[in-house]
C-alpha cells in the first residue's frame, strides 16, 4: 500500500468524500463510501474495485496486516478529527473505502426468488434486508424508486458486505418492475399485516417477487393491484419491522426451495 498523509481540510479529495457522506450518495465518478475495516475485507473478499482508502493513524496498523502484499493501493491518512467529519457513524472505526459498486442484470436478479423493496427509505433496515436475502439464497433484491440507496453508506454498513455480491438494481420506477417481472414470468407477492395468504401457504416455487414496503406508508395501490397479499400470523403483535418481515419470508422460501 502506498501511504499519503492529508493535512489540509481544503484538500479536494476531502470536499468530495465530504460530499458523499453527507448526501449518502456516490462521488461523481461513481464511487461509494463504505465505512469499517470489515466492509474493507468484504470488498476485498468481493473483488470489487477499490479507488482508494482513508484512515487514521490509531487504523494503520490494522490496515498493514489486512491489505496483500501485491496491492498497491493508496491509503490517505487523516488526524481523528479531519476523519470524524467524514464519517457518518458517531463512534468511527478509522477506516472508509471508496469502492465501485457492482452493477446486475435484472433478468439475474428476477431470476429466483426476489426482494422488492418499496418506498422503504430507512437504509439500516434496506441492508439488513439484503443481508437476510444473501444469507436465504435470494437470487436479488430490486430498490424501487423512493427506497433508500444501495450506495447510502449507512445501506452498505447494514448489508454487513452483501451488497458486495448480490444481484441488485436500483432507481427502478414501479411501471418498469412490473414490466420486467411481467417478461420474466415472475410470480408477485406483497408483504401486508392482512393478507389473503398466509406465508406458509404460499408458492414460492419457480421465479417469485416479494414486495415489502416502507412501516409507514405500506405498499403502492399500483403494486398490491397486481400482487398476491401476503401475512406472516402472529399473536398479540399487529405488525413487524419491515427488516423481520422481509426475514421471515426469505426463510420460508429458502426451506421450500430447497
Amino acid at each position: 500500500m502506498r501511504i499519503e498523509p492529508i493535512t489540509s481540510r481544503s484538500n479536494p479529495v476531502l470536499k468530495m468524500l465530504r460530499k458523499a457522506a453527507s448526501r449518502g450518495a456516490t462521488t461523481s465518478d461513481g464511487f461509494a463510501l463504505a465505512e469499517s475495516p470489515h466492509l474493507l475485507e468484504e470488498a476485498l473478499r468481493a473483488g470489487v474495485e477499490i479507488r482508494s482508502i482513508f484512515a487514521t493513524n490509531g487504523a494503520r496498523p490494522r490496515l498493514e496486516r489486512m491489505l496483500p502484499l501485491h496491492l498497491n493501493l493508496p491509503v490517505r491518512i487523516l488526524d481523528d478529527d479531519v476523519f470524524a467529519e467524514c464519517s457518518t457513524t458517531a463512534h468511527h472505526q478509522g477506516v472508509l473505502t471508496l469502492v465501485k459498486m457492482p452493477t446486475s442484470n435484472p433478468a439475474v436478479v428476477l431470476s429466483g426468488f426476489a426482494v422488492v423493496l418499496d418506498s422503504l427509505q430507512d437504509p439500516g433496515n434496506a441492508g439488513t434486508i439484503v443481508r437476510s436475502a444473501e444469507a436465504f439464497g435470494a437470487s436479488g433484491v430490486v430498490f424501487l424508486k423512493g427506497s433508500a440507496s444501495p450506495t447510502n453508506p449507512k445501506t452498505l454498513r447494514a448489508s454487513a458486505g452483501s451488497l458486495f455480491r448480490l444481484p441488485f438494481i436500483h432507481g427502478v420506477d414501479r411501471d418498469d418492475f412490473l414490466i420486467m417481472a411481467a417478461a420474466a414470468g415472475t410470480k408477485i407477492y406483497a408483504a401486508a399485516s392482512q393478507g389473503d395468504v398466509s406465508v406458509g401457504d404460499a408458492d414460492f416455487s419457480g421465479s417469485v417477487a416479494v414486495v415489502i414496503g416502507s412501516e409507514a406508508h405500506g405498499i403502492a395501490p399500483s403494486l398490491l393491484s397486481t400482487a398476491t397479499s401476503l401475512e406472516i400470523p402472529t399473536q398479540q403483535v399487529e405488525s413487524l419491522n419491515a427488516a423481520v418481515a422481509a426475514s421471515v419470508i426469505l426463510y420460508e422460501a429458502a426451506r421450500q426451495r430447497k
